[in-house]
């Protein structure tokens, strides 16, 4: 396993759109194995695979550390239910933060690891994260959706 690079803000390659899987084999199965460490690491939520310069459509969740880590390979919302303003950052947008507009509730289908179909439903903060998520691999990033006069950018004295 490897820390991947994050692409980071103005990199062309976030505006684009990722393809979907075709085959999972094992170049894919260490790429979401690099993802998670890279995630982790960087004590984030989630990431798109667009953001270590990967244009295919995986992404990896983890919200709630009593649970496993979401992977979800071709991911596409199914529903979506109610709204909620939330505060946002991204690990490709580092020490920016604002509010935005994400669902309430949503549900998610796509391909496990093992190539099985599972559906995921998401609330609050897991619906934020997978919002988030599936729209880097539609070459969106949350910068496009902030609510005005809401950005913040953090400073090294912030973290103390």
């Amino acid at each position: 396993m490897a820390i991947r690079t994050i692409r980071q803000e103005g990199d062309e390659i976030l505006k684009k759109i990722s393809k979907p899987v075709e085959t999972i084999d094992e170049k894919l199965l260490i790429l979401i194995e690099d993802m998670l460490e890279t995630m982790h690491r960087l004590e984030g939520v989630g990431l798109a695979a667009v953001q270590v310069g990967i244009l295919k459509r995986v992404i990896v969740i983890h919200t709630d550390y009593e649970e496993e880590p979401i992977i979800l390979i071709n991911p596409e919302i199914k529903k979506k239910k109610g709204e909620q303003i939330v505060e946002e950052g991204c690990l490709s947008f580092p020490n920016k933060f604002a509010k935005v507009v994400r669902p309430k509730e949503i549900v998610v289908e796509g391909l496990n690891k093992e190539g099985k179909k599972i559906t995921i439903t998401g609330k609050d903060l897991k619906a934020q994260a997978l919002s988030h998520e599936i729209d880097h691999l539609n070459g969106e990033v949350f910068m496009d959706k902030i609510l005005p006069g809401t950005m913040q950018i953090a400073t090294p004295e912030d973290n103390k």
